[in-house]
């Protein structure tokens, strides 16, 4: 009997600090949002430096080739050569976006995106594009940054 008052009188407290279901949602979610905003404006204007701030210091991006860079500077240094080429008059929009909190500050995020006006190699017109990105993100001090990203070229798969 005592060990169930105890219980009774200790549970609340594993909870405390922590947001109730729902609490995290609607403001994570908008900052999340916005983080998107600023990463899909910066490659719109083939801003590398832009790009690149969205993301954590120690981050992880991987393309959908499975290259990639660790690291703010090296994400920076990766997109700038393709900023001023193949994707130098690329726009892209996302379609949908999918969140799910795995704790109060970490989430995944999935980002059904478009492409266009992305050139070749040799200068030709490529077909738009659709895919994915898979981001792990993280609220340090406040802010909503990526941690991990991949991302996915749908339209790159052999039909099913």
């Amino acid at each position: 009997m005592r060990l169930g008052a105890m219980c009774f009188l200790w549970f609340p407290l594993l909870f405390m600090g922590q947001p109730l279901v729902g609490q995290t949602g609607e403001t994570d979610e908008r900052a999340i949002r916005a983080v998107m905003d600023r990463f899909v404006d910066a490659w719109n204007h083939h801003d590398a430096k832009a790009f690149a701030t969205v993301f954590a210091e120690d981050a992880d991006f991987t393309n959908w080739r499975g290259t990639g860079a660790s690291g703010r500077t090296k994400i920076e240094a990766f997109h700038a050569p393709v900023f001023a080429t193949i994707f130098s008059k690329s726009h892209l929009e996302y379609t949908d976006i999918k969140t799910r909190f795995v704790r109060p500050d970490v989430a995944t995020v999935d980002v059904h995106w478009k492409m266009s006006g992305a050139i070749d190699a040799q200068a030709n017109p490529r077909p738009e594009r659709e895919g994915l990105l898979s981001f792990v993100m993280a609220n340090s001090a406040g802010e909503w940054e990526i941690v991990v990203m991949h991302n996915l070229d749908i339209s790159a798969l052999p039909p099913s």
